[in-house]
């Protein structure tokens, strides 16, 4: 069966019933429909405060650079905590929501797989309760703000060719990246330049996903640069007046959403930054509602540990006060030969050259997590066609590098499939030996945290700053922004800026060719390669496949 078709098959209880599981009362849900609901403020409130008093265990899952074998990220996550419930430690999964544009292009959802999922999984791939469509009107309503600003005699003295906030929407539209508005005559608005970004890509969606109160995201509103006036001074949308109306659109986002697994555990799932352009972690608020509810948290961050898990660790966990216990790194025989350049074809075929050789990418995975003190057990995504000589070799050269191997049958079996992992995850989280620290201290200047990021995590000799991006760095330090944390927005296919190279590249120039101050998320982004914020389709995207029929039965999403 497809992973629809299993989702379909499955019997769904009442959301009330799920919540009531981690002790969450029918009247402090927000319903959307049966299966679907958001937390109350109250509740969201006094869940906040149990969770900074009395938090749980918090595990990290991550991966391996992606390839297109697949690694299963999300359902080793979804597995995980069906199986430490299996083996009686109360779990929580607290996940990103689906983005539109990867459903209808390439990539896929992110609801998991076989029988590790979360459902409803058409609802949660497609509207779901109209998070990610609230942040994009939230979003382009400033945008208008700022055009109409300019219209109505510009008081402010913004100068056009400053504006850096980009209008969004949430799917991949390469004819939207660079676009020229304001054309038709003096009514018609102020021509300009202007660009659209994914919705999830949006500075908006940061600052729901680090907000934890509606005060708090409007300070951080308040705080957003959209660009400069004639005097060279930024300004910021603080000045435009309007905060107010951008924060009731998002009065209701900022609430985490609460489903199921398939075995009809709890799940949060609410916000959804890419880790490749953004900083690819689920919302601060449904993380401390996991921790507040469950004895453990398993939550994921976007791709493999050079973005994700960076970003996760450097700018989520230091915003956050969160304290990781233990990360889970998803592999797969299949990815890992495919990285020690084994066709996509050959894969099914016994190789134990190129997995040894493809291990090189697991390793600097597994070496990056250390390096902010924390212990990693690699989870192996099982494949029928992993023979029992690469799964030993794969033992051993993990037990090698310092981690422990334990093969993963969550697709297959659910959370049965995953209680050697729960156990493993569990005699690491409690085991004492996490001692989180970021990788880099904000007192240093912007470049030195891009570099020490480059040289570090990707292993890069050093890195090639355009001039342009240099000037601008200096220019948010001058501005008071030299405090920031950086994310670095990249290829998710290589630990490099190049897509191209696969397994552990080093020896390279990291080239960065632009920065973007996000001063209401908090953060400074850097643009490596031609990593893009707007993703174009496919020649043949996932939208050929996908259909519905009279009775509202969605057919050929994944």
């Amino acid at each position: 069966m497809t992973d629809i078709e299993i989702a379909q098959k499955n019997k769904m209880i009442a959301v009330a019933d799920v919540a009531a599981k981690i002790g969450i009362a029918p009247d402090k849900l927000e319903n959307y429909g049966l299966y679907k609901a958001k937390i109350t403020f109250d509740e969201l409130r006094a869940l906040q405060d149990k969770a900074t008093k009395n938090p749980g265990k918090l595990i990290l899952v991550t991966a391996i650079t992606p390839t297109p074998a697949g690694e299963g990220k999300s359902t080793v996550s979804i597995a995980l905590a069906d199986g430490l419930n299996k083996i009686g430690k109360k779990t929580v999964v607290a996940l990103r929501e689906p983005s539109l544009g990867p459903c209808f292009g390439v990539k896929g959802g992110a609801c998991g797989g076989g029988f590790a999922q979360i459902v409803p999984m058409e609802d949660i791939n497609l509207h779901f309760t109209g998070d990610i469509h609230a942040i994009s009107i939230a979003n382009n309503l400033i945008a208008a703000l700022i055009d109409n600003h300019l219209q109505q005699g510009n008081a402010l003295g913004i100068d056009p060719r400053t504006i850096t906030w980009k209008r969004c929407l949430d799917l991949n539209d390469r004819a939207l990246r660079s676009i020229i508005i304001g054309l038709g005559g003096r009514l018609q608005g102020v021509p300009r330049e202007d660009h659209f970004s994914i919705a999830v890509a949006s500075e908006i969606m940061a600052i729901v996903c680090l907000s934890r109160t509606i005060t708090e995201l409007k300070e951080r509103i308040d705080r957003i640069v959209i660009a400069q006036n004639y005097s060279k001074e930024n300004v910021t949308f603080g000045q435009l007046k309007c905060t107010g109306a951008v924060a009731a659109l998002l009065k209701d986002v900022i609430k985490p959403n609460i489903v199921q697994t398939l075995e009809k555990n709890p799940a949060f799932v609410h916000g959804g930054p890419f880790a490749n352009i953004a900083h690819g972690c689920n919302s601060v608020n449904a993380t401390l509602c996991a921790l507040a509810t469950g004895d453990y948290t398993v939550t994921e961050a976007g791709f493999a540990a050079d973005l994700g898990a960076e970003k996760f660790l450097d700018i989520k966990c230091r915003l956050a006060g969160l304290r990781p216990d233990a990360v889970v790194i998803v592999a797969t025989i299949r990815a890992l030969k495919m990285h020690g350049g084994v066709a996509k074809s050959e894969l099914s075929l016994p190789n134990k050259n190129a997995l040894e050789k493809g291990f090189a990418n697991l390793e600097a995975h597994i070496q990056n997590i250390a390096k902010f003190g924390l212990p990693a057990v690699v989870a192996v995504n099982k494949f029928v066609s992993d023979t029992d000589d690469e799964i030993a070799l794969l033992e051993k050269l993990c037990a090698k590098a310092g981690s422990r191997t334990v093969l993963c049958e969550g697709w297959e079996k659910g959370g049965d499939g995953a209680r050697e992992l729960a156990q493993a995850v569990v005699q690491v989280a409690e085991s004492g030996k996490a001692d989180y620290h970021p990788l880099y201290a904000l007192d240093i200047p912007l470049a030195e945290k891009i570099r020490k990021i480059a040289k570090e995590i990707y292993r890069a000799d050093d890195v090639d700053f355009d001039s342009t991006a240099l000037k601008k760095l200096k220019a948010f330090e001058d501005g008071g922004y030299g405090n920031l944390p950086v994310c670095i927005a990249k290829t998710q296919n290589s630990i490099s800026h190049d897509p191209k190279l696969a397994g552990a590249p080093s020896g390279y120039k990291f080239p960065v060719r632009d920065v973007q101050l996000y001063a209401g998320a908090g953060f400074v982004v850097a643009l490596a390669g031609d990593i893009m914020t707007m993703p174009g389709l496919p020649k043949e995207p996932a939208a050929l496949s996908i259909d519905v029929d009279d009775n509202g039965i969605i057919s050929g999403l994944f």
